[in-house]
């Protein structure tokens, strides 16, 4: 019976956590993570400010949550690529899930876009640099030519492009999100297929 219990108490906690991180990414995103205050995401919770203290000292811990949460597909795709063999269907493979992973974060990576400075100073810029390393060692053959080292990482910038520069185009998210997925691909493809020699 105690073990029912535990289990509802306990996703009742996680569900509080999240709603935490869901709002305080709200508010970061509409005033920016220096101008919000702890006291403004309870309120919009709707609960004290102690009950947030449970879950999270600090705002920079509540950001840091919501970027390991979000960024650990990143963690887990570098991980399944590192065992895959560098294939073209690998890289591919690598480009659509990641497009996928961008996808389900955007409202944290349009907070990272357009509150860079205040990422520069917390850890998640440092962190976030790190995934994109390790992205960027599963995608790229080290012996290619510099132009196609060139197209592999272009490939994923392409992808963080497309999140925000496509905003403002008309159109289907869905398709505009399959069209910057498209042309990441092509660019995996040169690049595998390599630089004809003059």
């Amino acid at each position: 019976m105690g073990g029912i219990m535990d289990g509802t108490r306990q996703r009742r906690r996680g569900d509080t956590r999240q709603r935490i991180q869901d709002v305080a990414l709200e508010l970061f995103a509409e005033q920016g993570y220096e101008k919000t205050s702890l006291r403004e995401i309870a309120e919009r919770l709707d609960v004290t400010k102690a009950a947030l203290y449970y879950h999270f000292k600090t705002k920079e811990e509540i950001l840091v949550s919501i970027f390991d949460d979000l960024t650990q597909p990143i963690l887990d795709l570098i991980e399944w690529g590192r065992r895959q063999p560098h294939t073209l269907e690998t890289k591919q493979e690598i480009v659509r899930r990641y497009s996928d992973i961008l996808a389900g974060a955007a409202p944290l990576f349009r907070f990272m876009q357009e509150n860079q400075a205040a990422v520069r100073e917390l850890r998640i810029g440092e962190t976030f640099k790190e995934r994109m390393q390790g992205l960027r060692e599963i995608v790229v053959d080290p012996d290619a030519e510099l132009v196609d080292q060139v197209r592999y990482v272009s490939a994923i910038f392409t992808l963080h492009a497309g999140m925000f520069l496509l905003q403002d185009l008309a159109g289907d998210d869905e398709d505009k999100r399959r069209a910057v997925l498209e042309v990441a691909a092509d660019l995996v493809n040169q690049a595998h297929r390599g630089t004809p020699k003059p």
